[in-house]
């Protein structure tokens, strides 16, 4: 057994560095629009209504099925919501 260390679980699970960071990014687009639902008492029905998607996609979202979901669809349900995005890139150690 390795005694490998990652800096995160995406590091340590997907096969490139790039797949790596597309599923940090959807991570955590995807916590902030379950919190979001939740912190506003909001049903699936309504969510998915506000963010332009079916209920049972926002049930998928609840349930953290991750692959179903790409950053553009993300994204656009964030700004639904009246979330703010922000990025930053740099340089990788």
């Amino acid at each position: 057994m390795s005694n490998q260390r990652f800096a995160s679980v995406w590091d340590a699970i997907e096969n490139t560095p790039e797949e790596a960071e597309n599923m940090k990014l959807r991570s955590v687009l995807m916590t902030a629009l379950k919190n979001h639902i939740t912190r506003t008492e909001m049903s699936q029905a309504q969510a998915a209504k506000l963010f332009g998607v079916t209920q049972p996609r926002v049930s998928d979202l609840m349930r953290g099925k991750i692959n179903l979901f790409g950053l553009d669809a993300l994204v656009n349900m964030a700004t639904a919501a009246g979330l703010h995005i922000e990025m930053r890139v740099l340089e990788a150690a």
